[in-house]
């Protein structure tokens, strides 16, 4: 492969794929396939997409537009070794919202700027030093915190448009959880767009939408965009965000390296940059944060297709299908009731997500750090707490997670040093940690022999 990573070999006949074989990420099918493929992405990554500048009130199209162009430039600076589509991410919805209620939508913008720029560091050191430690410094327990309490403190926006129009909303979220179950394969996994479809319809016959900016919105034309400003007050909105960002997106470099059997650690750096690069880039034209998408790992599980060819493909329509105004204007004429639906469970499956890494990993409550760095933080987050310093304000995704983390190591490191804590951090730990104390019981208890 190309150092751009865009020459690809044929794989196989370039029309099928045996049982037992995947299309890696530097082979293709041939160029109709793979064009299918690409396009599968593409309705895999819409709706969570469009749902973030439809929440946060940015402008779809330009959305859109950045989410391809940094799709486009993840491919490139990972050398096509990393198969990844980058839309919208849930992470930037709650201090977006924060901060546009002192700064507005540029300032805003500064704040994904500083994130972007934040993950790209990050990265950059990763690919020096590896990612070690950033396992040591974000633990399990403190990375499940900070993912969980940034989906439950966006509860009451939830509510909020829920209750704007309660029977849409609930169409909406009923029809969700019913497709995620009675649907299998890629429809399974699309069930919020389908949600959101079957809800937005329910919201006209219903009369709650609007056409009159579509009417006047032009088939074709440049998306809005916007620059960003700097304020100091949103530095720490954005930092949980930065965390989170890295957490998902060395989660899903090590997801695509367990699913095409290739060791992806060399690139783990690069990644990191790629994303925090799209992300500055975003901000600076008026577009929201990106990350790498789950989604998508759905649709390569279900076709074995990892050609980086397919999200060239998915990255170059989504850059195209944002040159339509109406298109972007016909998206932002989703209605609160719909978004209430789609939003009370998107959050909820963040804050979940935070609980799932705890399983995961097997983190043992029984440990008091552990049950204090969680029970802390998410109270923290949930009920918002504020902090005034001069013109900084911290709210509560900045105090949770700086509470994960002191809290953490805090406590750690008294306990180390007192030796008060027995309980392993980890449930695999435990029947480790139960031999050696009785082992050491037995030592004692055991009669020295005399000399």
């Amino acid at each position: 492969m190309s150092m751009l990573g865009t020459k690809w070999k044929i794989h196989g006949n370039g029309r099928s794929i045996r049982p037992g074989e995947v299309v890696r990420p530097d082979e293709r099918l041939a160029w109709p396939l793979t064009i299918g493929v690409g396009m599968q992405h593409v309705v895999a990554m819409f709706g969570a997409t469009f749902l973030v500048p439809i929440i946060t009130g940015m402008p779809p199209a330009t959305t859109l537009f950045f989410s391809g162009i940094g799709t486009l430039l993840f491919l490139v600076i990972t050398q096509g070794r990393v198969p990844s589509y980058l839309g919208s991410s849930f992470a930037f919805i709650a201090p977006i919202m924060a901060s546009q209620q002192q700064y507005g939508i540029p300032g805003a913008l500064g704040g994904v700027v500083l994130a972007g720029v934040g993950l790209a560091i990050i990265g950059a050191v990763v690919q020096k030093f590896g990612a070690g430690w950033i396992n040591r410094l974000m633990p399990p327990i403190v990375t499940g915190a900070i993912v969980g309490l940034i989906g439950l403190n966006l509860a009451p926006a939830a509510k909020n448009n829920f209750d704007a129009a309660p029977i849409t909303a609930l169409i909406t979220l009923a029809v969700i959880i019913v497709v995620s179950v009675f649907f299998r394969g890629i429809l399974g996994r699309l069930s919020i767009l389908v949600g959101v479809v079957v809800g937005y319809l329910v919201a006209m016959i219903r009369g709650e939408v609007n056409f009159a900016k579509v009417d006047a919105a032009a088939w074709v034309g440049l998306p809005h965009f916007q620059t960003p400003e700097f304020h100091l007050g949103v530095v720490g909105l954005f930092v949980p965000v930065v965390l989170v960002l890295v957490a998902e997106n060395i989660g899903h470099v090590k997801s695509v390296s367990a699913m095409t059997g290739q060791n992806l650690d060399g690139v783990s750096g690069r990644a990191l940059m790629a994303d925090g690069a799209a992300t500055v880039l975003a901000g600076l034209g008026g577009g929201s944060g990106t990350t790498t998408y789950a989604e998508n790992i759905g649709v390569m599980a279900a076709t074995k297709v990892y050609s980086t060819a397919a999200y060239w493909v998915a990255g170059v329509f989504a850059v195209v299908l944002s040159f339509s105004p109406k298109f972007g204007e016909l998206i932002a004429t989703v209605p609160a009731g719909v978004l209430g639906g789609a939003a009370t469970m998107l959050y909820g499956m963040i804050g979940v997500l935070g609980v799932k890494i705890w399983v995961q990993n097997k983190v043992n409550f029984s440990n008091p750090i552990n049950l204090t760095t969680a029970a802390v933080a998410l109270i923290v987050g949930i009920a918002d707490y504020t902090w005034t310093i001069g013109d900084l304000k911290f709210t509560g995704i900045a105090l949770g997670s700086a509470a994960a983390l002191v809290i953490y190591h805090g406590m750690k490191a008294i306990a180390k040093a007192r030796g008060t804590v027995a309980e392993p951090e980890t449930e695999d730990a435990a029947p480790v940690a139960a031999v050696k104390a009785a082992v050491n019981a037995a030592a004692k208890r055991a009669p020295k022999k005399r000399r």
